[in-house]
This record gives structure tokens, C-alpha cells and sequence, in this order.
């Protein structure tokens, strides 16, 4: 198991396109092969946004990832984030 979750920290303003370009990173991926689960989630205590996709291995992961990628490639995440995307690749032990 190979798990992918990202924290953002997106402005308020744009809060809403950050969780939309999240959703379209998950469906250019979703029910594909080696991909178990994927979320978009909502810190209730921050304006924190967390995506969370968990995948059958890191090949899977290196497999998918750039597909996904594709999907918000044109996005504005420097302009969205308060700070950069802490990004976590993790494994299970």
C-alpha cells in the first residue's frame, strides 16, 4: 500500500477552486486499477484541505500520479495556497 496525502492551505477566496481542482485530480483517476481510494477532505478545525489517495503500490502511484497531474496543470496553486502544498508519500510499516 502506497498512500499520497497533501495539505493545503489555500486563501479564502479561493478555498472553492482549490477543492474543485482537488475533485478533478481525483476523477482523472478514480476506478482505475491500483487505485484503492481517493478524497477530498475538509479540516474542520482550519481551512486546511487534504487530499488523500491511497493506491495498491508505488508503482501504481507513479503509474497514476501523472495522469492525474494532467488534469490541473494549468491551475493556479501558487496563486491559491497561502504557502506551498505540504505533500506526504507514505508508507505503510
Amino acid at each position: 500500500m502506497y498512500i499520497l496525502m497533501s495539505v493545503h492551505h489555500p486563501h479564502p477566496e479561493h478555498r472553492d477552486a482549490l477543492i474543485e481542482s482537488m475533485h478533478r485530480y481525483g476523477d482523472a483517476i478514480r476506478g482505475m486499477p491500483g487505485l484503492r481510494e481517493i478524497h477530498t477532505l475538509a479540516d474542520q478545525d482550519s481551512q486546511r484541505l487534504v487530499g488523500l489517495a491511497i493506491f495498491d503500490s508505488r508503482e501504481d502511484f507513479e503509474r497514476l500520479a501523472p495522469i492525474a497531474r494532467t488534469a490541473v496543470a494549468e491551475d493556479p496553486f501558487a496563486v491559491w495556497e497561502e504557502r506551498p502544498i505540504d505533500g506526504l508519500r507514505l508508507l505503510e510499516i
